[in-house]
């Protein structure tokens, strides 16, 4: 008596096959895990930040004053100046703004105004620069032409946790690695199974198309995941990377990593469809990897850029992708939290699979 073919067990041949494959190529160690750490290690030995400094205004501060119009002009400064005062205190708490300033006139007697500024002990590095700016702003304000004095700096510091690099770097190199394992892998193992006919010799099998999607996919999956637990606790437990949750953190982060690689892996059967041969899945890859690997604030804040490219940087899935894994690494925020991430990812994945349906071909 011949008993039915089974599919699952198929699927799960064709996903530990492909995994083994996965692990024995070059491009898919490098992308995956080599340059990302790269980017860690020399991040987390440098420790540095970068050159912007935010700065909010606070609610009902007097925005015409000589203190605010100097700010404007120092060009490490950025200001902020749509927040409320809640989310003020939370940011300094978090040390995603180096401190808040709030400048009135003074209606008692000179100096003409007084500027009261909370610093954050969550990023000290950057408190201390800015420190240094306000001082020095002041010493130029107070004795400039020799007139009587303008403003009085009055300080004072929240605490909070403390703000690293790595906390800003990590998950972009992970949204990196995830993106290359779904874009490139995918359409270079496609692209190669439809050329060599492999594909075409499953249609003799009774092994079905969706299993043969399903278990590429898991394998790829599969890799990604586990790319994304070494980096993360390489991060950890060498450059103090915050998980501000520690194992929910870290298991949030991983289910994210799914949703991700998921919606790449879209992009990545694209290519497989569109490429007419393999020379031509790479220049075809870096043009949708490179924009978001350099425009969604992998290593920069995208508020850094000029005002004319930051719709395009919040029109990508990797700014979505990363803005969530640091949300839940540093804030600990839950997967609820960031469901408007999520949202926008999977609406990209849909749409994208949707194009890959068109344009994919089995032979």
């Amino acid at each position: 008596m011949n008993k039915s073919y089974n599919n699952t067990k198929a699927t799960l041949a064709l996903a530990k096959a492909s995994f083994r494959s996965i692990t024995r190529s070059p491009s898919a160690v490098v992308f995956t895990l080599a340059f990302p750490l790269i980017f860690i290690l020399v991040f987390g030995f440098l420790g540095g930040g970068g050159v912007k400094l935010d700065l909010a205004i606070a609610p009902g501060s007097d925005m015409q004053n000589p203190v605010i119009i100097a700010l404007q002009h120092t060009s490490v400064i950025h200001l902020i100046t749509d927040k409320s005062e809640v989310e003020l205190q939370q940011r300094l708490e978090k040390g995603t703004v180096a401190g808040v300033i709030d400048v009135h006139k003074n209606i008692v007697d000179q100096p003409a105004y007084l500027a009261n500024v909370k610093y954050t002990s969550a990023s000290m590095d950057k408190g201390n620069i800015l420190k240094s700016i306000l001082n020095n702003l002041m010493y130029t304000l107070n004795t400039k032409d020799l007139k009587p004095s303008v403003a009085e700096l009055k300080e004072s510091t929240v605490h909070g946790r403390t703000y690293r690099t790595i906390d800003f770097i990590l998950p972009g190199q992970l949204g990196f690695s995830l993106l290359s394992t779904g874009v490139f892998g995918t359409a270079f193992v496609f692209f190669s199974l439809r050329q060599t006919l492999v594909i075409k010799r499953f249609f003799a099998t009774p092994v079905k198309r969706s299993s043969i999607i399903l278990g590429e996919g898991l394998a790829r999956i599969g890799f990604a995941l586990i790319g994304a637990l070494f980096i993360i606790l390489i991060g950890h437990f060498f450059f103090h990377f915050t998980l501000i949750h520690g194992v929910t953190t870290v298991i949030n982060m991983l289910l994210l990593s799914t949703i991700g690689v998921i919606v790449f892996m879209g992009f990545g059967f694209v290519v497989s469809g569109i490429a007419k041969s393999e020379s031509t899945i790479p220049p075809i890859s870096n043009i949708i990897t490179l924009p978001q690997f350099l425009l969604s604030g992998t290593f920069f804040s995208i508020e850094n850029f000029p005002n004319w490219l930051q719709p395009i940087s919040r029109a990508l899935p990797l700014t979505y992708l990363n803005d969530a894994m640091r949300q839940v690494a540093f804030e600990g925020a839950g997967l609820w939290d960031v469901k408007q991430q999520i949202l926008i990812m999977v609406i990209w994945g849909i749409g994208i699979y949707a194009v890959a349906v068109k344009v994919f071909k089995w032979e």
